[in-house]
């Protein structure tokens, strides 16, 4: 691992969400390096820092909650605090969540490495009128240095890293509570037995007590025979008594935290109720759209005003300097049409991004996963699996890379199958503008059923593929349920700029390159420039393969046309149809232009296109991402293939209902 000749190494090591990540980057501000793990596609991130003229190589790795391996992140972290070029491990620990946090504390003492802890959130411990015994807590965690840090408000990091600078020497005791005497007289057995295959070992105990529980990795690594002292697995014994530990500490260091529990409590008997919590999570996913419509189109309306003015203005500019007409229709008709009719779907994504940040900053996003176990499991699937769902509604990519938190690659794979289906913020701009065009005054319930019906086929095609597995696995949903709390303004503002950053950058580039394509692709044909879209090239091809979209009712060329122009990214889907319909017919509406070329495209054409925009193959992008995670090409054609069948099948289905009752 050692890359620099001068510095020592320092990883940061925590649970998920205990703001590490960001304590990381408040520390080492842009100084960063950003690749791989060896061997695996999780992401590694390093950064320098030179303090009191030392130099620190600080290391980010994946959140875990303990030390057993099970997911790639979880083998990753371990193998990293177990590498000797580890120096110091700084343990950041949620301190309004310090319960939760305490077990992987007392896995990571047990290494006998210097470890600092960083405990992170204080003031939201002040805020809720909480107490931690700052004196007691280290007596009880082997007097290791803890040092109070907001990450957020950048507090306590130069105490921080003067405590990693001066404890790096340190050597803690592996030692942090005695188990029972069985247990205790078993590991010094073990320890013996280490000590003398591996003398320099610096880790005896803690790979001792993974010996008691059995660990294979443990065992390959370091083989010994323990036949005579470890006659079965000890896991169970082991993992209570570190609770019981914990719940020691908690009772003599932290105060004032019943009347929070409770509130939380109370909460959850409705949100997490078995009965009632799937339908609190509809409710409250369709008031999020409601909202998401009703001040977005708003807002919307504005902006198509200021695009038509701005239209206007270029094309009466480029008239004025005598531009020729192909160069007035591309910058007109085809850039701005293009690239400005995704910007005023803006002030619905950023609407949506809020909540969403809302959602996942308060705590209640853990809960849905806990809500779905019941029904994933039934599905062959624990409900860590529908974590990588919900963030499928934000964007896909991501979402992909969070399978990683799953235990075994067929788990991986399945959710990687199904997550593509969930409505990503990308898919937003379909959903609103033909839902508005068509549906009126019913647009955001057609858009909301759009999210339904994608997690309804993600879950069927996870039971489907349950039925045809051989191998049935029992998947156990293993969450701490965060206590409730109110969110924080600046992480839900970092949340929504960084999303609508990624909107604007996309609008930049892959949509402005985009709406240039299909410009030219629908301006050019075998005699060159043409006065009618329909003699391009791109009518031509789509032509050939409309007649197979007719069971969906969308066999039209232009719609051929934008489909495989989404594949670049979704929002495409509205620029080509804006770059299609916009000069149809003169002075009219996007609709009425629409319906002057086909007068029988109604609400099922729209609804049936809507479903096959949620179902078909995802972007460019995330079919990167797949091939990527997945480690696999063959796995990756077969998503597409399987994904544009399903997008056909339904999308035929939906159309031929519609049509009898629309």
């Amino acid at each position: 691992m050692r890359e620099h000749a001068n510095g020592f190494h320092v990883a940061f090591v925590g649970n998920p969400n205990c703001g590490k990540t960001t304590l990381f980057n408040a520390i080492t501000g842009s100084k960063l390096k950003v690749a791989n793990w060896p061997g695996v596609t999780v992401e590694k991130k390093e950064g320098t820092v030179e303090f009191e003229n030392e130099k620190l190589i600080l290391i980010d790795t994946p959140g875990i909650y303990s030390l057993s391996t099970y997911t790639i992140e979880e083998k990753v972290t371990r193998n990293c605090v177990l590498d000797d070029d580890i120096e110091v491990i700084v343990n950041v620990v949620d301190a309004s969540n310090l319960e939760r946090n305490l077990y992987l504390t007392l896995q990571l003492l047990e290494l006998g490495k210097p470890i600092v802890m960083a405990l992170n959130m204080m003031d939201v411990i002040e805020e809720r009128g909480m107490e931690i015994d700052l004196h007691r807590l280290p007596e009880m965690l082997c007097d290791i240095p803890i040092v109070p840090v907001s990450a957020i408000k950048k507090r306590g990091l130069d105490i921080l890293l003067h405590a990693i600078i001066h404890h790096k020497e340190a050597v803690t005791l592996g030692q942090v509570f005695s188990y029972s005497e069985e247990l205790e007289d078993k590991i010094s057995k073990l320890e013996v037995i280490m000590a003398a295959k591996y003398p320099n070992h610096s880790s005896a105990r803690w790979h001792s007590i993974k010996l008691l529980e059995d660990d294979e990795e443990v065992s390959e690594e370091h083989p010994v025979d323990v036949s005579r002292i470890v006659d079965r697995s000890y896991s169970r014994q082991i993992i209570q008594a570190k609770y019981g530990y914990v719940e020691e500490v908690i009772r003599e260091c932290l105060f004032n935290k019943s009347s929070k529990e409770a509130r939380t409590d109370k909460i959850d008997a409705v949100l997490t109720h078995p009965l009632f919590g799937v339908p609190c999570f509809l409710i409250i996913m369709a008031l999020v759209f409601l909202l998401t419509f009703t001040l977005g189109d708003w807002i919307k309306g504005f902006l198509e005003i200021f695009l038509e003015w701005f239209q206007g203005v270029v094309g009466n500019l480029l008239t004025f300097l005598n531009a020729a007409e192909w160069l007035k229709g591309l910058i007109v008709d085809g850039i701005i049409a293009g690239v400005g009719g995704i910007l005023t779907f803006l002030p619905n994504i950023i609407i949506l991004f809020i909540a969403l940040a809302i959602l996942e900053d308060s705590g209640y996003m853990s809960r849905v996963a806990y809500v779905m176990d019941g029904i994933m499991s039934k599905l062959g699937l624990s409900g860590k699996a529908f974590l990588p769902m919900v963030l499928g509604f934000g964007c896909t990519v991501p979402a992909v890379m969070a399978t990683r938190a799953l235990e075994t690659p067929k788990d991986r794979r399945r959710t990687m199958l199904v997550t593509p289906f969930m409505s990503c913020s990308a898919r937003l701009p379909i959903y609103v503008l033909f839902s508005g065009l068509f549906f009126g005054k019913f647009a955001a319930l057609v858009s909301f059923s759009m999210y339904v019906l994608g997690i309804l086929i993600a879950l069927l095609t996870a039971f489907i593929t349950n039925l045809l597995d051989r191998e049935k696995g029992k998947n156990n949903l293993l969450i701490e349920l965060p206590e409730y709390k109110r969110p924080n303004l600046r992480s839900i503002r970092v949340y929504v700029w960084n999303k609508v950053k990624d909107y604007l950058t996309k609008a930049g580039t892959t949509i402005f390159i985009a709406s240039i394509v299909v410009w030219f692709a629908l301006n050019i044909g075998p005699k060159g420039f043409v006065n009618e879209p329909v003699e391009s090239f791109a009518a031509y091809l789509a032509r050939f393969i409309a007649p197979v979209l007719k069971p969906c009712g969308l066999n039209m060329w232009e719609v051929v046309v934008a489909l495989f122009a989404g594949v670049s990214a979704k929002e495409v889907v509205v620029t080509s149809f804006t770059v299609l319909f916009s000069d149809a017919v003169n002075n009219m509406s996007l609709l009425e232009s629409i319906q002057a070329v086909y007068p029988s495209f109604g609400g099922a054409n729209a609804l049936s296109l809507m479903v096959f925009c949620l179902l078909y193959t995802p972007c460019l992008a995330t079919i990167a991402t797949i091939k990527k995670e997945s480690e696999s090409l063959k796995f990756t054609i077969f998503a597409m293939i399987f994904q544009v069948a399903t997008a056909f099948a339904f999308s035929a289905l939906v159309y031929n209902i519609a049509r009898l009752y629309i």
